[in-house]
This record gives C-alpha cells, sequence and structure tokens, in this order.
C-alpha cells in the first residue's frame, strides 16, 4: 500500500501525540505541586492543553501561509484540527480524577495519569502510521520512537524525585 502524503493525513493524530507527550511532561512538573495534587494535576492537565492548543492555533493561523486568508471559517478549521492538543489531555486528567477509587496517594496518582499519557502517545503514533498507510514495521517503529520518547519522560521523573 502507497503511503499518504502528510497533508492528506493532517486532521490526524499528529495533536493527539504531542498532545499526549506534552501531557507527560506536565505529569512529570507537577510533582511540586501540594501534598496532594490530584485536583490541581488535572486542572494543570486540562489548562496546559488548552493553552499549547491555542498556541498551535495561533501560530498556525499566523503563519505566511494564512495571514491573507484569515477569516472565522479558517479560524473554526484550524481549531478543530489542533484540537486533538487538548484531547491527548483528557485521558491522563481523567486517571487522576478517579484515582481515588484505587486509593492512590500522590505519587501513584502521578504514576497512573503518567501511564495513561504514554500509552496514549504510543497508541496515536501508531495508529496515525497505520491511517498514513505505513508497513507493519514503520508502524512498530513509530510506536517504538514514541515509546522511547515517553521513556525518557520516565527517566526525567524519576530522576527528580531523587
Amino acid at each position: 500500500m502507497r503511503a499518504r502524503e502528510p497533508e492528506a493525513v493532517r486532521g490526524d493524530y499528529t495533536g493527539a501525540v504531542y498532545g499526549s507527550l506534552l501531557a507527560a511532561s506536565v505529569v512529570v512538573g507537577a510533582g511540586t505541586l501540594g501534598k496532594f495534587p490530584r485536583i490541581e494535576l488535572v486542572l494543570l492537565l486540562l489548562g496546559t492543553g488548552v493553552v499549547f492548543w491555542a498556541a498551535h492555533v495561533f501560530a498556525r493561523l499566523f503563519g505566511a501561509r494564512m495571514v491573507s486568508r484569515l477569516n472565522w471559517d479558517a479560524i473554526r478549521t484550524t481549531s478543530r484540527e489542533e484540537r486533538p492538543i487538548i484531547e491527548a489531555a483528557v485521558p491522563p486528567a481523567l486517571a487522576a480524577a478517579i484515582s481515588p477509587l484505587f486509593d492512590l496517594g500522590p505519587q501513584g496518582v502521578a504514576w497512573l495519569a503518567l501511564a495513561v499519557a504514554l500509552v496514549g502517545q504510543v497508541g496515536w503514533a501508531t495508529l496515525a502510521a497505520s491511517r498514513a498507510g505505513a508497513s507493519r514495521r514503520m508502524m512498530m517503529l513509530a510506536g517504538t520512537a514514541n515509546l522511547v520518547l515517553g521513556l525518557l519522560i520516565v527517566l526525567l521523573k524519576v530522576g527528580l524525585q531523587h
């Protein structure tokens, strides 16, 4: 099967992959939030997702190719295309929100949210490769590369805790 052009799959999963890595980074950085950061972590994940989504929308709208075509339709379309950045923050935020069901302490909450973000990142990357028509080998490479990026985030978290 022949791979599609990158622009043909733009409404794609790159935002979700990026958003998942961003969420994992937020979880790692949230280690300094108070005694029991569950609510703060949920708000930080969702708020960061929204801020980065807005930054991406702004950057695309005011990039050289869009300046002359700025209108409400372009704003709506670009906002919708960048929405996966926000959506990727929801599963780890939800994991943090429901963590009382598992009787987790602060570290357990952070590890649960981080694991959910990393699973999302690897999953979205693999799905993106599949939807782009990549071979199984390339899909495995995409998943593995994102797993390595995620493990780097985990190493950062472990390093910051000591």
